[in-house]
């Protein structure tokens, strides 16, 4: 793609918000410059978008608006990465079928695929992204969310596997952190400039993601974190990986918003269960409930049999230590069972309790013997120290 072009996306990109249906349609029709110069001349097909236009042009000249970001980009470290690029993630072009269901706020409606975007880090985009899974969830995070949020991020990144999040406090930061713990690579994906950081605080956190991993925004360097950017973006974290999951989310959560973007492109959606006395386990609780695709994870494994190749990432069925008595056949379980646990009794009082005849109860006896369940005392047969342990 030529210089004009990707100027023109980055123009795009700050006449109107990512994700708006009607720009990027023309786009598609027309190529990025053409629309550009449509924009521009006042001949955006509808009203709203006719109107942000003009408030964006007041400000400044859209082209040079652009140069001047590209400029400030490459001071940053950070490159422009657009449609065409070797680098760029084709799984992001699903977003232009996305159409979620009840859809009557801007930002659930204009959700089609980024025009570009900002990157920095060692990594090419979309070897990052190609196995890649979503942990998100709430900035109040608890203890407990934060533990799990590390676990899946550590667990993660060990098995060579992107952690892709949004930098927030709490379950975001917890799942980058797992990740870089790891030694594996993590990305963070941004609702502002790359040159402004939101939180401030994960400042030092951006700076490792940008060290070994990829801090990645729609928006040019200097856009500010605005309020409905961070539900803009979450579009992005949905359709850049294989899966999602809800670590904890409240009632109301952007969070859940990306989760339902899962959904709607048809995605791995999953949701850590937590306790039913938190009000931060109410939201991932809810999509349990009301959405049937959502699965529930209790830990990597579950999430990694969710997104992975099938039959090559099964998780290990759930179940308890195996114990001695586990392998008893029935006429052994019931000898045992028919075993006082406080004094011997006699073979034929055994057999008798057991229901078994003389010639089975001393056979079953014998083998309890040496498995350590059964002990011979004062002339009878008793329950040994491991087989009360036991059960």
């Amino acid at each position: 793609m030529n210089a004009d072009e990707r100027l023109a996306r980055v123009a795009l990109t700050w006449l109107a918000e990512p994700g708006t249906r009607s720009v990027h349609q023309l786009v598609h029709r027309l190529g990025p410059v053409a629309t550009l110069d449509l924009l521009l001349a006042g001949g955006a097909p509808e009203r709203t978008l006719r109107a942000a236009v003009t408030a964006r042009t007041a400000a400044g000249d859209a082209r040079a608006v652009a140069a001047d970001a590209l400029a400030r980009g490459e001071r940053l470290g950070a490159r422009l990465v657009v449609p065409g690029d070797d680098e760029w993630p084709p799984q992001v072009a699903q977003l232009r079928g996305l159409a979620l269901p009840d859809a009557t706020r801007r930002v659930d409606v204009e959700t089609d695929p980024p025009l570009c975007f900002w990157v920095r880090g060692p990594w090419p985009l979309g070897e990052a992204l190609d196995r890649s899974v979503a942990v998100v969830g709430a900035r109040a995070a608890t203890p407990y969310g934060s533990h799990v949020a590390t676990e899946l991020g550590y667990g993660l990144a060990d098995r060579e596997w992107t952690v892709v999040s949004g930098g927030a406090f709490g379950i975001d930061s917890a799942a980058h952190r797992g990740a870089l713990t790891a030694g594996g690579r993590t990305v963070a994906v941004l609702a502002c400039g790359l040159d402004r950081p939101y939180p401030m605080g994960n400042a030092a956190l951006f700076d490792r993601i940008a060290e070994t991993g990829l801090l990645v925004s729609e928006w040019m360097p200097g856009a500010e974190p605005l309020r409905p950017r961070f539900l803009i973006r979450n579009r992005v974290i949905a359709a850049a990986t294989r899966g999602t999951v809800l670590v904890e989310a409240a009632a109301r959560s952007g969070a859940t918003q990306t989760l339902n973007r899962a959904l709607g492109l048809k995605r791995p959606a999953m949701v850590v269960p937590g306790p039913v006395t938190s009000a931060m386990s109410v939201g991932g609780h809810e999509v349990l409930r009301e959405k049937s695709a959502a699965r529930l994870v209790t830990g990597v494994a579950h999430v990694l049999e969710e997104v992975g190749r099938i039959g090559d990432d099964l998780a290990p069925l759930a179940r308890a230590p195996e114990r001695p008595r586990d392998r008893l056949d029935d006429d052994a379980t019931q000898v045992l069972e028919a075993l006082p646990r406080r004094r011997p009794i006699g073979l034929e009082s055994v057999a008798a309790r057991a229901g078994v005849d003389l010639r089975t109860a001393m056979r079953k006896l014998s083998m309890l013997e040496e498995l350590a369940l059964v002990t011979r005392r004062d002339g009878g047969y008793a329950l040994a120290p491991a087989a009360t342990a036991d059960g």
